[in-house]
């Protein structure tokens, strides 16, 4: 029954986070035959994260090699597609962004402002911002690794 769970989980997730992903890439401009790309990308990406998180992996670093991993596909389908592998890897990790704590952040912050400092909020505020930052870095991180290993004019060593 576990596996059942965990496997409707990740449809549910891969799915729904296909549906940013290909409204961030009309709002973007990318070619039509590229949505459906986009779309997989996003549901491939979530996708991974959400088993990742499942297994035990914080979500800064899911965030992480999940970017790597849509980043690394995005660069098969730019040589396939004959496009810029951004085409298709910038849509797709746009639903991995931390919206909710970066919210949380500035619910916190706002309180702070209205109601004055409290240890409660100054750690609210905190934690939840630099969970998003982190995640967010993740993501940048994640986005460039395939320009840093394959795009190089000098060997990494």
């Amino acid at each position: 029954m576990m596996t059942f769970d965990l496997l409707f989980g990740l449809l549910n997730d891969m799915f729904f986070a296909s549906i940013p992903a290909v409204g961030f890439a009309l709002v973007f401009n990318v070619p039509q035959r590229a949505l459906i790309y986009c779309a997989l990308g996003g549901a491939i990406g979530h996708g991974s994260r959400y088993l990742m998180m499942e297994f035990g992996i914080p979500i800064e670093w899911a965030t992480f090699f999940a970017a790597t991993l849509v980043g690394m596909i995005g660069v098969v389908w730019s040589h396939k597609l004959l496009a810029h592998p951004k085409v298709f890897t910038v849509a797709a990790l746009i639903p991995m962004v931390p919206g909710v704590f970066a919210f949380k952040a500035m619910i916190a912050m706002v309180e702070i402002n209205n109601l004055g400092y409290t240890p409660e909020l100054v750690a609210m505020l905190m934690e939840n911002f630099l969970k998003a930052m982190f995640i967010i870095a993740g993501l940048a991180i994640g986005l460039a690794m395939p320009g840093l290993l394959f795009y190089r004019r000098r060997p990494i060593v």
